[in-house]
């Protein structure tokens, strides 16, 4: 048994659509995403209106950050409809993996943030601006609870779409900040200590650049097509062993084509092909969620022969 042994005959193809998957997500995700952009386009120019009005770059760049995550909402939306167009001969898939494409770089997005905020920050915490700090905890108050609700909106799709979750990171961040600003109005309006701002804003890239660290790194390894770390490949090779005419199990390939949509590859050596192919079928479904599979059966026989000609060779 193994993950590694090639063989290249015909196979059989097991494939399942995914239409209530579909169905939800055409239902759910365009209209959370619709919902939450609204809201904070809403309060975005709340912010920036306060930001000018209290002369508070904090609230400024609390409202510019606002917008970036309204456009990256608008991005989601966009790769969204992307993702949904047809197969073609070239693209056998379709498109999925242009959600995998926008979450990478919506996570490469907030990396880029968060080296601004710090360099931002450096040159604040060498001479602190005067901030209007009532005026600061206000705005900044009611840009957190924007976000919130946004977050709100956006939480049940999220959990399902790495593009969706890419964008209710971007509101995570967005509230982190706002939190910030909240505190840093707080600090101003009690003791006038201008330092806080930049002190605070160290802490929120801090946090960013942790919060968006897995959001990368599950983006890179659907492009590498490295085994979800949901599934266990071990395991999924012992649970086709014990499939009763199953004599062994080899070239076995896990991966993901895009957010929740798992494909699998093998091949087993049995002599009963058919009944061998539905019982292996049904069980990745059942135990795995794994509904696309190509799965390649091969009698005992055949393969056996095939090994002595390899040794010979």
């Amino acid at each position: 048994m193994g993950f590694g042994h090639h063989h290249h005959h015909g196979h059989d193809h097991h494939g399942h659509d995914h239409a209530d998957h579909d169905h939800q997500e055409h239902g759910a995700i365009p209209k959370a995403l619709i919902r939450a952009i609204v809201v904070t386009l809403t309060f975005m120019l709340v912010e920036l209106a306060g930001g000018y009005y209290s002369n508070s770059l904090a609230l400024m760049s609390d409202g510019a950050h606002m917008a970036l995550d309204a456009a990256a909402m608008i991005f989601s939306l966009f790769v969204f409809w992307m993702s949904r167009r047809p197969a073609t001969p070239e693209m056998s898939f379709g498109y999925y993996r242009v959600e995998i494409l926008g979450a990478l770089a919506s996570g490469l997005v907030i990396w880029l943030l968060a080296g601004f905020l710090i360099y931002s920050a450096f040159e604040r915490i060498q001479s602190p601006p005067d901030v209007q700090g009532p005026v600061v905890f206000v705005i900044a108050a009611v840009g957190l609870a924007a976000n919130l609700l946004s977050m709100r909106v956006l939480h049940k799709t999220q959990k399902d779409n790495i593009n969706v979750r890419a964008a209710y990171l971007h509101l995570l961040t967005d509230c982190l900040g706002s939190v910030g600003a909240v505190i840093s109005g707080a600090v101003l309006s009690f003791t006038g200590w201008n330092a806080i701002d930049p002190i605070i804003t160290f802490v929120i890239a801090a946090l960013m650049l942790y919060s968006s660290w897995q959001l990368v790194k599950d983006s890179v390894g659907i492009l590498m097509e490295s085994t979800p770390g949901s599934v266990n490949p071990g395991s999924v090779l012992k649970s086709l062993e014990t499939i009763p005419g199953v004599q062994e199990v080899h070239d076995l390939h896990i991966w993901a084509v895009s957010s929740g949509r798992l494909a699998l590859s093998v091949h087993l050596i049995s002599a009963e092909g058919e009944k061998v192919l539905s019982a292996a079928n049904e069980l990745l479904k059942a135990e795995y969620q794994i509904k696309h599979t190509t799965i390649q059966v091969e009698h005992p026989e055949r393969f056996k022969s095939e090994q002595c000609y390899d040794c010979e060779a």
